[in-house]
């Protein structure tokens, strides 16, 4: 009987064994998983800090494109080449609208033209996108007559 009572002891102990390494795998998974989400976060909160600060700039930059639209200074023109690739280079695209579909989720119908119907006939405001986002919709007048 001892060596059942011995093997059975030993048993329950390998049991226990198991069971805590278990617990601790799972522990360190989820710690794992805590870190790529945080670091996840992270990235995606630094991604985006900016937004408000981008959002106040557009305005300036909406003015500056047009008084380039207005005028041959090549002062004007320098200045919106050198914000323009400063926003690239923090993940600012402006959306390509002239000739395409109208899109309702980067685009902002504020009329509509003869043209070719569905598609952008001109675009009034520039929109622009923050990785991938949509930062500012741009506003369009959008073609009415399917004849063109």
């Amino acid at each position: 009987m001892k060596k059942d009572e011995k093997d059975k002891k030993q048993n329950e102990e390998n049991e226990e064994f198991k069971n805590l390494e278990n617990q601790l795998k799972r522990a360190l998974a989820d710690y794992q998983n805590l870190e790529k989400r945080v670091h996840a976060e992270k990235s995606e909160w630094v991604k985006t800090a900016n937004k408000g600060l981008l959002l106040r700039i557009l305005p300036a930059l909406d003015n500056l494109m047009l008084a380039q639209k207005h005028t041959q200074d090549e002062g004007v023109k320098l200045s919106v080449n050198q914000i323009l690739t400063a926003f690239k280079d923090e993940g600012v695209e402006r959306i390509e609208t002239l000739g395409k579909d109208f899109d309702p989720t980067v685009m902002e119908a504020v009329s509509t033209a003869d043209g070719e119907k569905g598609k952008i006939v001109e675009e009034i405001r520039a929109g622009y996108t923050l990785f991938g986002q949509v930062l500012r919709p741009a506003q369009v007048i959008v073609g009415s007559n399917s004849d063109n």
